[in-house]
């Protein structure tokens, strides 16, 4: 959980000023505000009522997912577009679906807590079932300065349900840094049960007293007894890396191997990243290509169904929210499917499920060629230089053709495109720089915003899928790779494909729900 610097209109507030919000979960049926179709959903407007101005937008911040009996339950961090001063933030709110394109929204699960108590702020956290139990161990955090002194900022806490609707904290548990750990940074619990150890386990993002970022493993063989003893670290960041924090862990086993899974916003290859070991407690091998997506999916952890496994994640909103603001905290939730290659690397890929709910098939229209591009049906030869301009998109689109891009070169897509073709949303396909890469056009000028490297494909062959729904753009590669965006303006805009040296475009598809 990356926390955000929202705390000081709160803290000056709450000398002189303090509310009580009546509004209930009960004013409003969850499910007579979102329950539909959207891909990359992000929670409803006015899920507590009309008049209180806090609950009127938000987005979705880390998800932990859980899953059970054929339905995939996404608790996430809301974060309030507006918050009133004296307020905390960062509930957990709930999203339900067995399919990933149909989602119900369930509203607030567990509140934020009062500035006196340790979730004045709610970080991410984990459930596991113990019985007919749901424990859920969650983050706390506060460094409001009358609680900082006397108390540490950040600890894990626990919420327990037998419905995983009604959620009880335990305000007897607290689990804070063990000594030499730092308190401040000490968050983002992550359980499951470990059937090769025999016990459940915890894994905490911390730092130790020296300020190097570790994965801290807890232990117990009963989360109801609240007893978890700490162990070592099962991962700490090297030299090369020097990675702040090891934020959202995520620890599992497929096949012969186990996978860490965590998530950095500090480096020039920030996002979601992961490691491959034969043993959940390493050593840990970092592949060529350790992250899972770009840098606009973030805090990603993974939920299985007993047969396949999900990376669920949020790609970030901008602010200003143009294509020009740049990169903020939360924004839509977006899924893929994890696929494990022959050598133990992981990969992603659509889950199956995005391809039934765009039926329509949409004309392509050309509306301007521009140098030497010609034209077979669906297919365009681009010279040079070229580029193929084509009619308006709506508010959900996928886009799919093979490119055949040159060795030299940048070709890919233009989204959000002006009539002039100067300004938009570029797509880029690199392989002399092996990655795509995106850049905000203006005027002609581009500017880079993201990149993510085409390791693990040979040749320059590519079979592309884009997703687009509303301001979210997911670009999937040969079922392996995934490069998400938020694009802004895409809808009732052009678009286009481009090359800067001689490539090819076939069988361009384009479909609507």
């Amino acid at each position: 959980m990356t926390i955000r610097k929202i705390y000081l209109a709160s803290v000056m507030a709450l000398a002189t000023f303090s509310c009580q919000n009546n509004d209930s979960v009960a004013d409003v049926n969850p499910e007579d505000i979102f329950k539909q179709t959207n891909i990359f959903p992000q929670p409803p407007n006015q899920w507590m009522g009309s008049t209180n101005p806090y609950y009127t937008a938000g987005y979705v911040g880390d998800v932990m997912p859980y899953y059970e009996n054929g339905k995939f339950y996404l608790f996430f961090l809301h974060d309030a577009k507006t918050k009133p001063a004296g307020e905390g933030f960062h509930d957990i709110h709930s999203f339900e679906t067995t399919n990933f394109k149909d989602f119900t929204y369930q509203g607030r699960q567990i509140p934020y807590g009062t500035a006196s108590e340790p979730d004045f702020g709610v970080g991410t956290g984990s459930l596991v079932k113990v019985g007919n139990t749901y424990y859920y161990y969650y983050t706390g955090h506060n460094e409001i300065a009358s609680f900082l002194s006397g108390n540490p900022r950040e600890s894990v806490l626990l919420a327990t349900s037998t419905d995983m609707k009604n959620w009880t904290k335990v305000k007897d548990f607290k689990i804070t840094a063990p000594a030499g750990y730092y308190d401040y940074e000490f968050r983002d619990p992550h359980v499951f049960f470990n059937a090769e150890d025999g016990k459940y386990w915890m894994l905490v993002s911390a730092q130790t007293s020296a300020k190097k970022a570790v994965v801290l493993k807890f232990t117990t063989t009963n989360p109801a007894s609240g007893n978890w003893s700490v162990e070592n670290p099962i991962y700490t960041t090297t030299s090369s890396e020097n990675y702040i924090m090891l934020e959202c862990p995520d620890l599992f086993k497929m096949g012969n191997y186990w996978y860490l899974v965590f998530s950095e916003n500090w480096s020039s290859n920030s996002g979601t990243h992961y490691r491959i070991a034969t043993s959940p407690n390493g050593p840990w091998a970092t592949p060529a290509n350790d992250r899972l997506d770009g840098s606009y999916l973030y805090a990603a952890k993974t939920v299985s169904d007993n047969t396949d496994r999900y990376l669920v994640g949020w790609t970030a909103r901008k602010v200003p929210e143009s294509n020009t603001g740049g990169k903020d905290w939360a924004g839509n939730l977006v899924a893929h499917k994890l696929v494990q290659n022959t050598d133990g690397t992981l990969g992603v890929k659509p889950i199956s499920t995005l391809q039934s709910v765009f039926g329509q098939n949409a004309p392509l229209s050309v509306d301007k060629i521009t140098g030497n591009a010609s034209q077979n049906g669906n297919s365009f030869n681009l010279p040079a230089n070229s580029q193929v301009m084509f009619g308006k998109l709506q508010k959900a689109n996928q886009i799919s053709f093979t490119l055949n891009a040159a060795a030299n070169g940048k070709s890919g897509l233009i989204l959000a495109q002006d009539n002039d073709g100067k300004s938009g949303f570029k797509i880029s396909f690199e392989p002399s720089s092996n990655r795509m890469a995106s850049y905000v056009m203006n005027g002609g000028s581009e500017n880079f915003v993201d990149s993510y490297p085409l390791s693990g494909i040979s040749g320059t062959a590519y079979n592309v899928t884009a997703f687009i729904s509303n301001d979210v753009c997911v670009i999937y590669v040969n079922d392996k790779l995934a490069f998400s965006n938020r694009v802004y303006n895409v809808v009732n805009k052009k678009w286009s494909i481009f090359g800067t040296s001689d490539s090819s475009f076939n069988n361009i598809n384009v479909k609507n729900p």
